[in-house]
């Protein structure tokens, strides 16, 4: 059922709601109020219960990466917000850099008090030159007024945050070559364990959360982490609250649009997005960014024997509630929660064609199946869309991205993979024309 939220983008659209002042006039800093009253056992108990599942993709729940940090340690504890935003086809996070950045800073002192940190740091991609300015600038405001430093809020616990810019690798999206990044070092991935919690940022306890997932926090404590959680219609499977939804492509309104998780697709496309662009019927739509498989409109849920999913089984995917659990059932991902939708004047070769020249390019080298694979694969695309490729070619594609999955230090080689196998099996036919013909058939020759 859609019930459009505002507590994230309640500034959106006023000219200076980015502001201190625009931020307090709407409730902002009572939360962070509420929170430094409380223990810090406390505060991470109240996070657990408001089943924030985490907003950048991985779908971890934030209260539960929260009680993995230490409760003592020798060594300085961080909190570092993944703000990078590389993934193609999602652009929540900026919105919130740049019209709402008080809720981070807030989320932040929330953040490091609950993990035992006194410093955070919020990696931004470096070309989001205006996120950095808007947050620098909510710093410096909360700075001014006694919000962060020795006694933020009167209380005895001393919290500084920075903006530090990333130099635009989408590998650095991925937790742990975010901190090697950070560290000033190569950004790749590293092994794990340990995990950032034992050994994060500069070999200390570290918690990685998303952007949208820290400046969620604040309305946590403002209602309650159970009311917050009964916001969704899926707070019965731990995925609680509201969150922020984005759609592109051949849609007619796209944007970024908050509402309670539980959302659909076909009501996030046709309610929120205005409906298919020019009227045309649809071909596909990604649910959460370029690494999630694509799915056919016509795609029917089959779960015969998951009694937590009965209500959906034999329902078309476009009503399947959005939620990292319900997707994860039928194969798929929710991965960030902003949908690509594709109208029948795309063509679904030169789509892929064009996801996998972005994953060959981004691959950081690390592990063979990833680098080689991806480049093999990005290989045999230009010969299919050149008019080349055999039909064990095409085949060959499913094989290599096969090989892939599962066989990487980090998921960036499962979020090449899926795309590849997604489209080649459900497009099948378009990618058998362009073997036969060259593609000289397709009446559909425009990408995403």
């Amino acid at each position: 059922m859609l019930k459009q939220t505002t507590y994230l983008s309640h500034s959106y659209g006023k000219p200076d709601g980015f502001t201190l002042a625009a931020y307090e006039a709407a409730g902002g800093y009572r939360g962070v109020r509420k929170a430094l009253a409380m223990s810090r056992e406390q505060v991470v108990d109240e996070v657990k219960k408001a089943h924030i599942r985490g907003r950048g993709g991985a779908g971890f729940d934030c209260g539960t990466k929260w009680s993995f940090m230490p409760k003592e340690s020798k060594k300085p504890h961080y909190l570092v917000i993944n703000a990078d935003e590389g993934e193609p086809g999602t652009f929540k996070d900026r919105t919130i850099m740049e019209l709402n950045p008080h809720s981070m800073v807030e989320g932040c002192i929330i953040g490091c008090y609950g993990i035992g940190a006194h410093a955070a740091y919020i990696y931004v991609r470096d070309e989001l030159h205006l996120s950095k300015e808007r947050l620098w600038g909510a710093i410096r405001e909360a700075r001014a007024k006694g919000y962060l430093g020795q006694n933020p809020f009167g209380k005895d616990y001393p919290v500084e945050i920075y903006v530090h810019t990333g130099a635009g690798a989408y590998i650095c999206g991925e937790e742990t070559s975010l901190l090697n990044s950070l560290e000033g070092k190569r950004g790749e991935p590293r092994l794990k364990p340990p995990f950032p919690a034992q050994y994060g940022a500069f070999g200390c306890p570290t918690t990685v959360n998303n952007a949208e997932t820290v400046a969620i926090v604040p309305t946590v404590f403002e209602m309650g982490g159970d009311a917050f959680s009964q916001l969704s219609t899926l707070h019965s499977l731990n995925d609680g609250g509201a969150r922020l939804f984005g759609v592109s492509g051949h849609v007619k309104r796209p944007g970024v649009y908050e509402a309670a998780v539980g959302l659909t697709l076909r009501e996030l496309i046709y309610d929120l997005g205005g409906g298919i662009l020019d009227d045309r019927p649809m071909l596909g739509v990604i649910p959460g960014g370029s690494s999630c498989p694509v799915h056919l409109p016509d795609e029917t849920v089959n779960l015969p024997n998951d009694p937590r999913f009965a209500a959906w089984h034999g329902k078309s995917i476009l009503d399947l509630p959005l939620g990292v659990d319900t997707f994860r059932a039928v194969g798929g991902m929710l991965g960030t929660c902003c949908a690509i939708v594709m109208n029948d004047s795309a063509d679904p070769v030169l789509a892929l064609h064009n996801l996998v020249r972005f994953y060959k390019h981004e691959s950081c080298g690390q592990c063979t199946p990833c680098r080689e694979g991806c480049g093999w694969v990005d290989r045999i695309i230009k010969k299919i869309v050149q008019g080349e490729a055999t039909m064990d070619e095409l085949d060959e594609i499913s094989e290599i991205a096969s090989n892939i999955t599962g066989n990487t230090i980090c998921a960036f080689g499962d979020g090449a993979a899926q795309p590849m196998l997604a489209f080649v099996k459900k497009y099948r036919k378009s990618f058998e024309d362009y073997v036969r013909t060259g593609g000289k058939s397709q009446t559909r020759r425009l990408s995403l």
